[in-house]
């Protein structure tokens, strides 16, 4: 009897700690339905205005959308609850990958271009306004994204963040949010009224990537509270090895990008140079 008394106790447990984690996953899951809707609502207006949106940007949100639901919905979501690997993979799709997708889709762009001119100007003005100067601050963005890990994982923040269903949805919400404004303080694909060059953002890019894979081989020794040492070292080694990978992705955008600034400059560069010639000596050398 007591038995059967222990097994009914555990699933009913089992039952109510199922219960939360079902309503984060369904209100982080409305959420970025809620975004991909918009973008694509966005993307209609505007191809009824304007030139075509380029499709690549709305597959390129498409992708990013997909990635941050297999995050936040389904299986992985809901073994990442209990399984400490499943929550760093879920962790690199939803706070790195996803925003990078999201990023080159140029929601911000879609958004002035189909808004009404006040609306425009009014979403202009906050852009420009010194709070999101302040947010989007590479160094601020950084500290925000890298520094909200090594808060997770270094204090009873993790085992919080499964015993309270608000904390979880905060954290999650954090993990986009953080992720995606550190990844657009880095390459500019959206309009930035606060730009900053690049090889200052080449330099948090380096110190950012360095807390990252510091804090991976931490964990790998100091396992986070209430995850076995199995387990963290792990999900220790998916954080270090597939971030890595991520940020090459994230690096050589950056580079693209740097590259293009510069070239323009060089070929100026050469035609004075050129005409420089013909000018001294009569004849290109």
């Amino acid at each position: 009897m007591s038995s059967l008394y222990l097994l009914h106790s555990h699933n009913h447990a089992e039952m109510n700690h199922s219960a939360p984690v079902s309503n984060v996953q369904l209100l982080l899951g409305l959420l970025f339905v809620l975004l991909f809707t918009a973008y694509i609502i966005a993307v209609f207006i505007t191809n009824q205005r304007y030139i075509k949106w380029p499709v690549f940007r709305t597959v390129s949100w498409t992708i990013g959308i997909g990635f941050a639901l297999v995050a936040v919905v389904g299986p992985l979501a809901s073994n990442a609850h209990t399984n400490f690997t499943a929550h760093m993979m879920s962790h690199l799709l939803l706070s790195m990958i996803a925003p990078i997708f999201m990023a080159i889709a140029k929601p911000m762009t879609l958004l002035l271009r189909t808004a009404n001119t006040t609306l425009a100007r009014k979403l202009t003005s906050i852009l420009k306004s010194r709070l999101l100067k302040y947010i989007s601050h590479p160094i601020t963005a950084a500290v925000l994204n890298v520094g909200g890990l090594w808060l997770l994982y270094t204090t009873n923040l993790y085992t919080y963040m499964h015993e309270n269903a608000f904390i979880a949805l905060f954290v999650h919400f954090h993990f986009f949010i953080a992720g995606y404004v550190f990844t657009i303080s880095i390459i500019y694909f959206d309009p930035v009224y606060h730009q900053y060059s690049y090889r200052f953002r080449a330099a948090v890019l380096i110190a950012a990537i360095a807390g990252h894979d510091i804090l991976s081989k931490y964990m790998y020794a100091n396992p986070p509270a209430g995850v076995s040492r199995q387990e963290a070292e792990m999900g220790s080694m998916v954080m270090y090895y597939a971030g890595d990978w991520i940020e090459v992705v994230l690096i050589v955008i950056f580079c693209w990008q740097w590259y293009k600034t510069t070239k323009p400059r060089r070929s100026a560069a050469v035609e004075f140079n050129r005409d420089e010639q013909v000018a001294l000596y009569g004849k290109e050398g």
